[in-house]
């Protein structure tokens, strides 16, 4: 499928994994949304990007606000692309603490609407304007991607609630890929390994020599360009659909 000249929509576009997918996807000829809660970061990329992008406040997890941000991708042009890269809090507690209580209900909860429900929400509403679209030579009518984890196959401990969302947007892939093929929409999953993004708080240098020599190689963390590179491969090849790729360097993660 051909990008430039259409737009794409990016949630968590304002950094990390996502800031890097705008950049690319703007490098590609499309106009992009920038659809965060992060007003600073996504103004200034705006801002930064020119007539190619637009930021609009995002929470995936709203139906409205979701529905304001597919309306303004589709102003820009025939929205093509839909990118789920968004992050949010996660527990990091075990199951039961030291003391034997159980971790509370609402942090599963909270994980599982930002991280599963709110990639649903994306992906079903871009679903139905892509399907509004005439479809393009190939019969195409667009791409979804959404973004799980490695953690969807290796939770590590403290993280069942990741864990579970993430598997729960691995399992939701093959089966929108079947329901969504009718109307010529593909949908693609990655699972990233251990990235370097904003929110480790660290210099990229120390980041890489804390987190990196666990990957067999290449011994570093992931580069969010490298994620967007991976998008931009998924955009142009039309026969990759239903499946999820993971992008890891051979990482498998550890019980720790």
């Amino acid at each position: 499928m051909e990008i430039r000249g259409k737009a794409a929509l990016v949630s968590g576009g304002a950094g990390g994994l996502g800031e890097a997918t705008v950049r690319r996807l703007v490098a590609d000829g499309a106009r992009v949304v920038i659809a965060d809660l992060a007003e600073e970061r996504g103004k200034a990329l705006a801002q930064d990007l020119g007539e190619a992008a637009v930021f609009v406040r995002t929470d995936v997890t709203d139906e409205e606000s979701v529905t304001s941000a597919i309306a303004a991708a589709s102003e820009l042009g025939e929205l093509r692309v839909s990118v789920c890269a968004h992050a949010g809090p996660v527990a990091q507690q075990r199951i039961l603490d030291r003391s034997g209580a159980p971790i509370p209900q609402e942090l599963f909860d909270r994980t599982i609407r930002i991280y599963l429900s709110g990639t649903f929400n994306l992906l079903r509403q871009v679903a139905a304007a892509m399907a509004a679209l005439e479809p393009l030579d190939s019969g195409a009518r667009g791409l979804v991607v959404n973004t799980a984890s490695i953690a969807a196959f290796e939770g590590q401990i403290g993280q069942s609630d990741y864990s579970a969302a993430k598997g729960g947007v691995v399992g939701l892939g093959l089966v929108a890929a079947r329901d969504l093929a009718a109307v010529g929409i593909r949908v693609v999953t990655i699972a990233p390994g251990t990235f370097f993004t904003p929110a480790f708080q660290l210099d990229e240098g120390t980041a890489h020599e804390t987190w990196g020599k666990s990957v067999p190689f290449p011994k570093r963390m992931g580069r969010a360009d490298e994620y967007a590179d991976l998008v931009s491969f998924l955009v142009g090849n039309d026969y990759i659909n239903g499946e999820t790729i993971r992008i890891d360097g051979a990482q498998r993660f550890g019980p720790k």
